[in-house]
């Protein structure tokens, strides 16, 4: 008879919480997350302020993108080099130092476009080194077993505080309108997140060193270790067919949301900063939600997942391309509502089967590959959506509509969305035979 496994006693939630360096880490980055929040909404809003022009929007928000995009897969190679805590933490030394000076020359009315520019472009190169270390961090602290419980803490705690935090900042901005003080404010309770996020990073004791494999593997050089990781993730079918959908995803997502919400927030929405904040915070919020059901459900089996993936495709097609006539706050925060939900519950399906199923020794190139999907094809769909803003509405949303629709028709083609739904409906499997 073969020998039984012990279980885990106790809730796994309780448990993560009870190690020490995970609280250290989900305290520390979501106090950070809430500042980033306040960030993004001020970042834009200041740009829409001075220029009044959504395509120098979308080019400010590219930039960023683009740096971020190229440094996601050096900080995934550097990560499986040297400890991810490490990373982190020199990361967030550098964006405390950016947003303490951006704020000081907000207040003292000495920031220039130009200058808004420069600090997207340094900004996205040391969040793309940032990202992938962050990503590859919970499960070098928590058991495999209690994996996807640590990762519900974090992506829940991210989705609450992106509920909480878009609508702070854009009541914080509106309160104070005049010479953008709202904005200075915004900018300068980023800065002093960074503060807590290094406090706690440094408080950390795992993670100091090497980790032993990295240590004992013969030192490749970066751009040898990034090779080594795109040819993992060619070889694998699983990754590919994610790869795709994902870059298409956010390709066809991302401009219309971080470009065209905050102009329709200050063209159409009579709410301005306030309504660009709750429609950002609904979207957030359903996330958080979405996240929820994913551990309160029940699994769902192979067909039922890729039906489900089909229908959300659809569904973000369907909302996306009503955000074309769309005129009050209220309707626009209930479509990105749903959409948040069915994002949320699927994304922590992805998130625990890629940490669980990558060796230790690749797990950082792997979620820069992930990050890559995210963020290769963002800055031209941002730059996109701006021009296409300053010719006709309607149209950039529609367009991105029938992109989504296009992933859903993708899961239709033999072996895709079955490759993709099997991988993970059986690591939910594995999840409950392991929790």
């Amino acid at each position: 008879m073969a020998e039984a496994v012990a279980r885990p006693i106790g809730n796994p939630m309780k448990r993560v919480f009870g190690i020490r360096d995970f609280f250290l880490l989900w305290a520390g980055q979501s106090t950070s997350l809430l500042g980033d929040q306040f960030y993004a909404i001020a970042g834009a809003w200041l740009m829409l302020r001075l220029t009044g022009d959504p395509l120098a929007l979308g080019m400010v928000i590219a930039l960023g993108g683009i740096a971020r995009a190229i440094f996601t897969l050096i900080g995934g190679a550097v990560t499986d080099r040297v400890s991810p805590r490490n990373v982190m933490l020199l990361s967030d030394i550098i964006r405390l130092a950016l947003t303490s000076l951006m704020a000081v020359q907000v207040f003292t009315g000495t920031l220039q476009v130009w200058m808004i520019y420069v600090y997207s472009l340094v900004g996205g190169i040391v969040g793309g080194v940032f990202a992938p270390a962050s990503m590859s961090m919970a499960p070098t602290l928590i058991p495999s077993e209690d994996l996807q419980a640590g990762n519900s803490v974090m992506q829940g705690s991210m989705q609450l505080i992106g509920f909480v935090g878009p609508a702070a900042a854009g009541a914080v901005i509106a309160a104070f309108p005049r010479q953008n003080i709202g904005v200075g404010l915004a900018i300068a309770f980023d800065a002093l997140t960074f503060i807590v996020s290094v406090i706690t990073l440094w408080m950390m004791r795992a993670g100091r060193q090497v980790t032993t494999s990295a240590s004992a593997a013969p030192k490749a050089s970066v751009w040898a270790s990034i090779r080594e990781g795109l040819k993992y993730m060619f070889k694998d079918p699983v990754l590919r067919v994610m790869f795709v959908l994902l870059a298409v995803a956010n390709f066809a997502f991302g401009g219309p949301v971080l470009v065209g919400i905050p102009y329709l927030a200050n063209v159409r929405f009579p709410e301005g900063a306030a309504a660009y904040g709750m429609i950002i915070a609904g979207y957030a919020g359903g996330n958080l939600l979405g996240i929820i059901l994913s551990g309160s459900l029940p699994k769902m089996n192979q067909q039922i997942l890729k039906f489900f993936m089909v229908v959300m495709f659809l569904l973000f097609g369907a909302g996306t391309s009503s955000l074309a006539w769309i005129g009050q706050t209220w309707a626009a925060f209930a479509v990105l509502l749903v959409m948040g939900i069915l994002n949320g519950y699927l994304s922590i399906l992805l998130i625990t089967g890629l940490q669980r199923n990558t060796p230790k020794e690749m797990l950082g190139r792997v979620m820069s590959m992930v990050l890559l999907a995210n963020l290769v094809f963002m800055p031209l769909s941002q730059t996109i959506a701006g021009a296409v803003l300053r010719w006709n509405i309607p149209a950039l949303f529609l367009g991105a509509g029938g992109l989504l629709v296009l992933c859903a028709i993708y899961l239709f083609v033999p072996k895709v969305g079955s490759l993709l739904s099997s991988q993970l409906a059986s690591d939910q499997t594995a999840a409950v035979k392991t929790d």
